[in-house]
């Protein structure tokens, strides 16, 4: 580790985000740092997209990952987790320690019926000067209230006052 990168752990988004694009990885930013592009005051200690489950992008996603040093968070450092297309294949969710922070790919969003529509409703932002689509609070919202827990709530409650006052606006 050199001494321009973070401590383990520490989010550097900006990062992680162009290593995606400069992959051409097709994804959404979802989570807390597409409620912060909203406007949201609750902070955010990882990075979490959907992505596009064809092969062609999941062969670019696997490049990304391990051009960040991506391996599995939460698990024992012996088990044994190779990072290649079939794995991601045969998977769809993906929670990792990178280089560059924690790190979550969703193939499947609670809440969200399909990546197609999640993408369609997304707007373009432009984070740590990185074009990238950002899932809409309408999605936001449907995706906290599929994940229910007692934080999630609170942010549902955020993001619809976000919403009503966009639209007051």
């Amino acid at each position: 580790m050199t001494g321009d990168q973070p401590p383990a752990g520490v989010l550097k988004a900006g990062a992680l985000l162009r290593a995606l694009s400069d992959q051409g990885v097709d994804f959404v930013l979802i989570g807390g740092l597409a409620g912060l592009a909203h406007g949201s005051a609750y902070p955010t200690f990882d990075l979490d997209i959907a992505y596009l489950r064809d092969r062609a992008n999941i062969t670019r996603l696997v490049a990304a990952l391990k051009e960040v040093g991506a391996h599995l968070r939460g698990v024992p450092a012996d088990l044994p987790f190779v990072l290649d297309e079939r794995t991601i294949e045969n998977g769809a969710n993906f929670t990792f320690e990178t280089d560059l922070g924690p790190f979550d790919v969703l193939g499947d969003v609670a809440g969200i019926s399909s990546y197609e529509q999640l993408r369609a409703g997304a707007s373009l932002a432009s984070i740590e000067g990185i074009e990238v689509r950002v899932a809409s609070l309408d999605h936001l919202i449907a995706m906290k209230r599929a994940a229910n827990r007692t934080k999630d709530k609170l942010m549902v409650e955020e993001y619809i006052a976000i919403a009503e006052e966009q639209q007051r606006s």
